[in-house]
């Protein structure tokens, strides 16, 4: 495993590290596997922007006894009301939501504390100029947290951030289809520009920031490289053809500032298909080659189950409803057990009343009502 410096933390992490956003329902010794193997592969800087309490509860009972060898990313501002997650600023929520993360991790402090999710220059500016950004410097001065990051998946705030004095780093969204072409472009708009068709180019405003996260020393750590799943599926790759996760994982470690990609896994055998990145060839790992032969250069908006969507006014599980319609839909032939774990879930999209209150949250503008819709008719319910 190799190790790169995080901006101005100053801290060595691994290239590859653990995310560890769909853990929840998985058993504690699978749970204990994945983390034991990672860290044995050298793994040393951890995720988690995830409240809900199964979650925290199943990272704590991996970190039981080896805390020490973790960097831990822990978000301020994620919240579990009413049995959902929910994003606040309002410090209230924040504060105990907090401190239910370091009591379910069994630790006294968190390497970074996170600025969770800001993706408009407004929030930003409401953030950094009042009393979040009072009570995340009492943090840090406490040493409740060592260092003070922010996550986003807006190139505006993420330069932003990369400007502020007092933010050490950022987590953010990066892989080849969000970075070829701007998220607003319409595919309309896309298929008739010289600049992305027949070419390869990166959006400039995101090749800017990749060049000032260097400059302003300000480190970043990756999330979405695959694309949620979808770049490792030609069906699904809004290029037409599928990258490895070894190509995904170069791309994003190729990019300016960037020192750790935290890989989301289920399994021990998708960690390993991470950490092979360690140790693979450079025409195992060349990325251009693929996407230059590739049938489309196009970026359409699509789900990468962030969960940013929620919450549901109903209770809808909108990211696992999208993740298991893909599955299903995309293998309709194929036993995924993805019809079983839906048939399970309390709330299903069926219950949708198309309020699309959840549609301004998402950060790559999905039509989710729509897709609520045809989620309800695959499954029939």
């Amino acid at each position: 495993m190799d190790y790169r410096t995080l901006g101005k933390t100053n801290l060595s992490v691994s290239e590859i590290g653990f995310g560890a956003e769909w853990i929840g329902k998985m058993p504690d010794q699978a749970i204990r596997d994945m983390m034991s193997y990672a860290s044995l592969q050298g793994v040393n800087i951890l995720d988690c922007w995830m409240s809900d309490p199964a979650i925290r509860d199943a990272l704590g009972r991996g970190l039981a006894g080896v805390r020490d060898k973790w960097i831990i990313q822990g978000h301020v501002g994620s919240t579990w009301q009413n049995g959902q997650y929910v994003r606040t600023r309002n410090l209230d929520q924040a504060k105990p939501a907090f401190e239910d993360l370091l009591r379910r991790l069994n630790t006294d402090y968190i390497d970074l504390g996170m600025i969770h999710y800001v993706d408009e220059i407004e929030d930003f500016n409401a953030i950094t100029t009042g009393p979040f950004m009072d009570y995340m410097r009492e943090l840090k001065h406490t040493n409740t947290i060592g260092h003070i990051g922010l996550s986003t998946h807006d190139v505006a705030v993420a330069k932003q951030a990369c400007m502020h004095p007092e933010i050490e780093m950022i987590m953010f969204s990066l892989n080849p289809c969000f970075d070829l072409a701007p998220a607003q472009t319409t595919l309309d708009e896309l298929y008739a520009s010289s600049r992305i068709e027949g070419r390869n180019n990166i959006d400039p405003d995101r090749a800017e920031l990749y060049a000032l996260a260097e400059h302003t020393n300000t480190g970043i750590t990756v999330m979405k490289a695959y694309a949620g799943g979808r770049l490792l599926d030609a069906q699904a790759s809004p290029f037409g053809v599928a990258l490895t996760p070894t190509q995904c994982l170069h791309y994003a470690l190729t990019r300016p500032g960037v020192a750790s990609v935290l890989v989301g896994t289920e399994s021990v055998e998708q960690i390993a298909e991470a950490i092979a990145y360690t140790t693979a060839s450079a025409k195992e790992r060349d990325y251009a080659s693929v996407l230059a032969q590739a049938p489309h250069h196009a970026f359409a908006s699509q789900c990468t189950y962030c969960g940013h969507c929620a919450p549901c006014s109903v209770q809808i599980n909108i990211a696992l409803v999208n993740k298991l319609y893909d599955l299903a839909s995309l293998r309709p032939n194929e036993n995924t057990g993805a019809q079983t774990h839906y048939t399970e879930l309390t709330h299903k999209a069926s219950e949708c009343t198309r309020c699309k209150a959840c549609e301004p949250r998402c950060p790559f503008g999905v039509a989710i009502s729509d897709r609520m819709d045809e989620a309800a008719s695959f499954f029939g319910c």
